[in-house]
């Protein structure tokens, strides 16, 4: 994943002269009234914060944004949500309005924050990630396969051949710019540091998914290479089934500037079957 030789520096010469990557197309402004939070116990030990549609319906979506990031960047599936679902969202572990202030960079901890939101048992969860959100939703899945519907993972990064640290990543650790770094990219850099060992220990994890998995992927992603989704495919060797949509020339903000294919993934998802099964 190239975000971990990016991500600090391109952030800031964006914030710099004025541009950002695309986000949603619905205001933000009114997201409070969605908002809720929840203690998490072991092993993260941490209140979470997290938007919630205000539909009824039969299905939960889980959706798990990537770093830096924040449960508003899913504003659009939040304030309209597909038809029979609920849309829950959350601020990760050391992102938006979730504890703990610092960095949370295990996997292992980012996805029982996921697993604090699943409807009561024995409801079955589509789980929605975004770029390292990816691995966090998978590691959920392989955590928990009894309670996963389907995994959507949307130009996810999972493979660990694809890390390296960027030498800024290093200068970001070192006082006083360390000091000056925003708390969501001061986070994001520890958790890019560590992210191709986390990968690591995810990998003899991944075969024990079995949910119906789809892979959305953009062939001109700069930030998450296009070789994870043959990482992805060769490794899901439990999962029911295993599609993969290919976006030609698109690159990696696909939750806002390929929103309905986004939708038709996630719809694939809730439609799959309640029970996850083991075997492809």
């Amino acid at each position: 994943m190239r975000i971990a030789r990016t991500v600090a520096a391109a952030s800031v010469i964006l914030s710099t002269v004025g541009c950002a990557p695309p986000g949603p197309r619905l205001a933000t402004t009114g997201l409070e009234d969605l908002r809720a939070t929840r203690d998490v116990g072991a092993p993260l030990g941490a209140k979470i914060s997290f938007l919630q549609s205000k539909n009824a319906g039969a299905v939960t979506v889980i959706w798990v944004h990537g770093t830096p990031g924040s449960a508003d960047g899913w504003s659009d599936y939040v304030q309209e949500p597909l038809a029979s679902t609920v849309s829950v969202a959350l601020d990760r572990p050391g992102f938006g309005q979730s504890e703990p202030q610092s960095a949370v960079t295990s996997l292992e901890q980012q996805a029982a924050a996921v697993a604090a939101l699943f409807p009561p048992a024995p409801q079955p969860v589509v789980l929605v990630g975004h770029s390292l959100g990816g691995a966090v939703v998978a590691y959920a899945a392989a955590r928990y396969p009894e309670r996963v519907r389907a995994l959507v993972l949307l130009a996810s990064s999972l493979d660990p051949a694809q890390e390296s640290i960027h030498p800024m990543q290093y200068v970001g650790r070192v006082w006083p710019l360390s000091m000056m770094l925003p708390r969501a990219l001061g986070n994001a850099n520890e958790e890019l540091m560590v992210f191709k060992n986390q990968l690591l220990l995810l990998e003899p994890m991944l075969p024990a998914i079995t949910a119906p998995t789809i892979i959305v992927h953009g062939t001109q992603d700069d930030l998450v290479p296009f070789a994870n989704v043959a990482y992805m495919q060769a490794h899901l060797t439990a999962a029911r089934s295993v599609e993969t949509v290919v976006l030609e020339g698109q690159n990696h903000f696909l939750p806002w500037n390929s929103e309905a294919t986004v939708r038709k993934a996630v719809a694939w998802a809730v439609a799959q079957a309640d029970t996850p099964a083991a075997g492809r």
